[in-house]
C-alpha cells in the first residue's frame, strides 16, 4: 500500500506542484479539451502534475495508455494513446517506449507486461484490481472445462494472467460476439462475465453459450427500472448501454455497445441528450468533442479506476516504482490467449 503522506512529501522537495494559474494558463490547450467538465481553477491544481508528468515521461522515455474509465485530467492530460481494452491491448504491442505507465486497472498492466516482456510495465496505484478478474480463477477455468468438455474457452481480458493462460482466447466487449461466433464446436465457454456473456448468447443464437457467474460491480448496479424512470421524464434522451450491463437493462437501452463502441454511436448520431449506461467518465472524457449533445443520468463511479491520479502517476515515474511483473511462464501461454484475439480482431475487421 502506498504511503500517501511520505509520497507527498518527497514530490513536494523535488518539484513546485502548488496550485498555479501561470501553469494554467501556460497549458490552455490541453484544459481546451475538458473546459466544459474541468473548471479552469480545478485545472489550475492540476496544471503543474500534467506539466511534470509530461517531461518526466520524455526524460524517461515512457508512454502513458490510459483507459476510457480514467478521469479528464488524466485521459487529455497526459495520455499519449486512449481507448477501451481491445484497443490499448493492441496499441500496447506497438509503442516503442521503453516504458508504459497503464492507467488502468491491473489486468490491463498485466495485458501490456505480457505482450511487451522486455518493457517496463508500471500501474500508478497496485490496488487498482478489478471486481470482474477477481471473480475467476484458473481453477475456476478447470471446472467449467470440466463441465463442457471439448468447449472452447473465450475469456475476457478483464482477466488474471493466470486466467488467460488457463483459456484458449481473449475477447473484450467490443470484439466478443465476432469471436464466439468463430469458435469451433456447438457449445462455448464465457468467463468471467455472465452478463456480457448472456448478452452475447443472444447475439450468436447458433451457439450454446455457458458462463461463469461473475459480473462488474459498476455495471450490475444499473435497473430496467432506473432506465424506464429516467425515459418517462426525459422521452428524448438516448440511453446507451454497456454489455456488461445485465440483459434486461440492455433491452430497455436504444444501443448497446462496448466503450469504443459507444463513443462512436454518440458521434455519429450526436443526439441532443444522450444517457450513457457505463461508468461516469466515460462521458465527461467526450464532452468537449461533442458540444451539441447533453451528457444526463447517473453517474457510477468504478471505485478501482480512481485510484489512479495525477499525484500517483507522477510518483510511478519519479521513482520507477509500482512495476508490473508477470511469471514468465505464465506471460507466454497468456499471450498465446491475448495475439489470438488481436490476431482475429485484425481479420474479422479487414
Amino acid at each position: 500500500m502506498l504511503d500517501i503522506a511520505s509520497m507527498r512529501g518527497s514530490l513536494a522537495e523535488a518539484y513546485d506542484l502548488a496550485p498555479s494559474v501561470e501553469a494554467a494558463e501556460a497549458t490552455r490547450d490541453i484544459h481546451a479539451r475538458m473546459d466544459r467538465v474541468v473548471p479552469f481553477a480545478d485545472w489550475a491544481r492540476y496544471a503543474p502534475y500534467v506539466i511534470a508528468i509530461n517531461r518526466l515521461k520524455a526524460e524517461r522515455n515512457a508512454v502513458i495508455l490510459a483507459h476510457n474509465y480514467m478521469t479528464p485530467e488524466i485521459f487529455h492530460g497526459v495520455a499519449d494513446v486512449v481507448g477501451d481494452s481491445l484497443q490499448l491491448a493492441i496499441k500496447a504491442t506497438e509503442v516503442e517506449a521503453d516504458v508504459i505507465v497503464q492507467c488502468g486497472v491491473h489486468f490491463m498492466a498485466e495485458t501490456s507486461k505480457i505482450l511487451n516482456p522486455a518493457k517496463t510495465v508500471l500501474i500508478p496505484d497496485m490496488e487498482a484490481g478489478c471486481s470482474l478478474a477477481e471473480s475467476i480463477t484458473a481453477a475456476g477455468i478447470a471446472e467449467m472445462r470440466a463441465k463442457y468438455p471439448g468447449a472452447p474457452v473465450v475469456s475476457y481480458v478483464n482477466t488474471t494472467a493466470e486466467v488467460k493462460a488457463a483459456s484458449d482466447i481473449c475477447c473484450t466487449s467490443s470484439n466478443a460476439a465476432q469471436i464466439v461466433a468463430a469458435m469451433e464446436g456447438d457449445t462455448v465457454i464465457m468467463t468471467p462475465d455472465q452478463y456480457l456473456a448472456q448478452n452475447v448468447a443472444k447475439m450468436v443464437p447458433q451457439k450454446n453459450v455457458v458462463w461463469w457467474e461473475g459480473s462488474c460491480i459498476v455495471h450490475e448496479q444499473f435497473t430496467p427500472q432506473d432506465l424506464r424512470d429516467f425515459r418517462k421524464f426525459n422521452p428524448e434522451t438516448r440511453i446507451i448501454a454497456h454489455p456488461e450491463c445485465p440483459p434486461d437493462v440492455v433491452a430497455e437501452a436504444d444501443f448497446s455497445g462496448s466503450t469504443s463502441g459507444i463513443i462512436d454511436y454518440v458521434h455519429k448520431h450526436q443526439p441532443k441528450s444522450a444517457m450513457l449506461v457505463t461508468e461516469c467518465s466515460m462521458a465527461s472524457n467526450i464532452a468537449d468533442e461533442l458540444p451539441g449533445v447533453d451528457f444526463v443520468g447517473p453517474c457510477m463511479m468504478c471505485p478501482y479506476m480512481k485510484k489512479i491520479t495525477l499525484e500517483k502517476i507522477l510518483w510511478s515515474l519519479h521513482t520507477m516504482s509500482q512495476e508490473v511483473v508477470v511469471d514468465l511462464e505464465v506471460a507466454a501461454k497468456a499471450r498465446i490467449a491475448v495475439q489470438r484475439m488481436i490476431d482475429l480482431s485484425r481479420k474479422i475487421a479487414g
